[in-house]
């Protein structure tokens, strides 16, 4: 009888393991994981990309960071370098995922997972707030996964009172 008791106290808990394995709350992230370089362009021109997407803190967090380089131009002889890190978070309170990202300029932004396709293949962030720029902006930066080595992200931002203009895109390969 104690071994059939033991048994029996054992299912809830190997019934909760299996249920929390079957849950991956990174699932719509794992894609991205590794080195990824692309080509761009937007209102800088074009551009060169390397970025890297890891787990981190115990994989709590999923860090995002990249630098983009655009190609000299009329407005930009030189050209220009743009950097930024990320971090995205699962907000178990709202059940969102989070992006607070902190770039170069000075703007730190922070995004939630506005929606997630079934298949996992396209994902849209819109901005939620901003440190360091006037309020009334609005951004949205959506990723779409083309292959299994190749997504497209489109950036878009909007200035108080008029309509999303695209600020750029880029095509990302592993």
């Amino acid at each position: 009888m104690r071994k059939l008791f033991f048994i029996l106290a054992l299912i809830p808990v190997v019934v909760f393991a299996q249920e929390a394995k079957k849950e991956d709350v990174w699932a719509p992230f794992r894609y991205f994981i590794g080195k990824w370089e692309g080509t761009g362009k937007g209102q800088s021109g074009i551009s060169k990309l390397q970025a890297e997407a890891k787990f981190v803190l115990n994989n709590r967090y999923l860090e995002f960071s990249g630098k983009l380089v655009f190609e000299p131009q009329d407005k930009s002889k030189k050209g220009e370098v743009y950097e930024d890190i990320g971090f995205v978070s699962y907000d178990r309170m709202r059940k969102k995922f989070v992006l607070r990202q902190f770039n170069m300029e000075g703007f730190v932004n922070q995004y939630v997972l506005d929606s997630l396709s079934p298949d996992f293949k396209t994902l849209v962030f819109v901005l939620e707030g901003t440190e360091n720029m006037p309020p009334g902006w609005r951004a949205k930066a959506t990723h779409k996964i083309l292959s299994q080595e190749e997504f497209h992200q489109t950036f878009v931002l909007v200035s108080p009172g008029k309509d999303f203009e695209v600020i750029s895109e880029k095509e990302d390969t592993l």
